[in-house]
């Protein structure tokens, strides 16, 4: 038994250094970044990639034993019947002296990404609008605090492929189907939130380009045709 409360005691011990000593340790700015793909069926992948500089004279297993950097603390995060791994992994770049986690899965559905504890109350939807229309929204959430980071050294990135043609938003920018935002966490305002409003494609994740491509062949063929007649 006292071995026991003995074990249980250092961990917590480790914890509590852990979390005292991070602010001290990760001397440079937080940076996390989102790329979202969303299919017809509102299934799709997501990859995460987030780092940071550190001060090195301490052993790299110890900053891996940060939770956020920490791949067993993060797998089991993720391991859900709703999405499947398909790369995870936290590293150090010595060139730069920052240490680096990046996940990669597929879900399939994207409300389910709403059970995940990094992701609860981010309130991720796709919902139907007017006139066929399709709108998406994802609030955004100061992941880190609890670990000490300022606020104005954290830095955010999302990146969503929406599978339709966009009407209206607020992204920072908008290419295609593709769109970005930008934060600096500091700047964030309670309520902050990506939004769009998309026509979903007429055939699953076809742009209307490909008719336009597919009607130009096809009117080659048929004159070739016809000429050779």
């Amino acid at each position: 038994m006292y071995n026991k409360i003995n074990i249980h005691f250092k961990k917590v011990k480790k914890y509590l250094l852990l979390i005292i000593l991070i602010p001290l340790l990760i001397s440079g700015c937080l940076n996390y970044e989102q790329i979202t793909t969303v299919k017809a069926d509102n299934s799709g992948k997501m990859f995460l990639h987030y780092w940071t500089k550190i001060s090195l004279p301490l052993d790299s297993v110890f900053y891996r034993q940060v939770s956020i950097f920490d791949t067993a603390y993060v797998h089991k995060q993720f391991s859900k019947k709703f999405l499947s791994l398909s790369d995870l992994e936290s590293y150090i770049d010595y060139s730069d002296s920052t240490i680096h986690t990046k996940i990669e899965f597929n879900f399939t559905n994207l409300d389910s990404l709403n059970k995940l504890p990094g992701f609860r109350s981010a309130s991720i939807f796709i919902k139907k609008g007017p006139e066929g229309t399709r709108i998406f929204g994802q609030s955004i959430l100061p992941f880190f605090f609890q670990f000490g980071f300022n606020p104005e050294n954290y830095f955010l990135k999302y990146v969503y492929y929406l599978p339709g043609n966009i009407i209206s938003s607020n992204a920072d920018d908008v290419t295609l189907n593709r769109l970005t935002w930008n934060f600096r966490m500091d700047k964030v305002k309670p309520g902050t939130s990506l939004k769009a409003t998309f026509k979903p494609f007429r055939l699953a994740e076809t742009p209307p380009w490909i008719y336009w491509l597919a009607g130009i062949v096809l009117l080659i063929v048929f004159v070739f045709l016809i000429k050779k007649k």
